[in-house]
């Protein structure tokens, strides 16, 4: 019996976004199957003015990122509340600028706050910036450290792609499960907290466990509670 050769998996592109109201950075990657794959990357100089303008200047840019790199998933930083409540509510609506571009292009949008970012990217949730600037360099193979704001935005996509990665594992795993405990003339189910129950087989423990250790490792990843 010939058997069909497997395709390579089709490729995310992904771009991150690290919102801000005089700078807001961008980054764009490939992913496929466990690569991912530097595109582009750069800064958004939002100039001094109106509101609404500086808004303006924020949607329209990212717009046309959108339009000129094709992206087919999208991942912003959350606003990092600090001790000036008037910066927080200024940062919080160039968030809103930016994510009202990713919507209006149809883009999915997902968020990650700061700790989780560093943790995916760094290994530790308190890591300073220029570490996370090496290491984006590091991972992306970069020939030099990105600027700021870009490599953020890129440590951004990068978690977006961690995750999307092990939710495909923990996919693959759960559905090999089902289909063995079907045979084995069992019933599987998740949990609220996603791990994989099995009732009714002689191997449910196992499987059981199997599918909690996925979850453990994707929130360790993503530094997760």
């Amino acid at each position: 019996m010939r058997t069909a050769p497997v395709s390579a998996p089709f490729p995310q592109r992904i771009v991150g976004i690290d919102p801000g109201l005089r700078r807001t950075g961008f980054g764009i990657i490939d992913k496929s199957g466990h690569r991912s794959t530097y595109v582009t990357s750069g800064v958004i100089a939002v100039p001094e003015g109106a509101l609404p303008e500086r808004l303006r200047v924020i949607f329209a840019g990212i717009t046309e990122i959108i339009e000129r790199w094709s992206p087919t998933e999208s991942a912003i930083e959350q606003v990092f509340v600090n001790v000036n409540p008037a910066s927080t509510l200024l940062l919080g609506q160039a968030r809103g600028a930016a994510i009202t571009a990713l919507a209006h292009a149809g883009l999915p949008v997902a968020e990650y706050g700061t700790m989780q970012i560093k943790q995916a990217v760094a290994g530790h949730g308190r890591a300073r910036k220029d570490a996370v600037q090496q290491m984006v360099m590091r991972l992306l193979s970069l020939p030099s450290v990105p600027q700021a704001d870009a490599a953020d935005a890129l440590a951004c996509a990068l978690t977006h792609a961690q995750g999307s990665a092990l939710l495909g594992a923990l996919t693959d795993r759960m559905a090999g499960a089902q289909a063995h405990v079907a045979s084995t003339g069992g019933v599987a189910s998740r949990s609220a907290a996603g791990a994989l129950v099995v009732r009714g087989s002689r191997r449910g423990a196992g499987l059981r466990a199997v599918g909690e250790a996925v979850v453990r490792a994707r929130r360790g990843r993503l530094g997760g509670s």
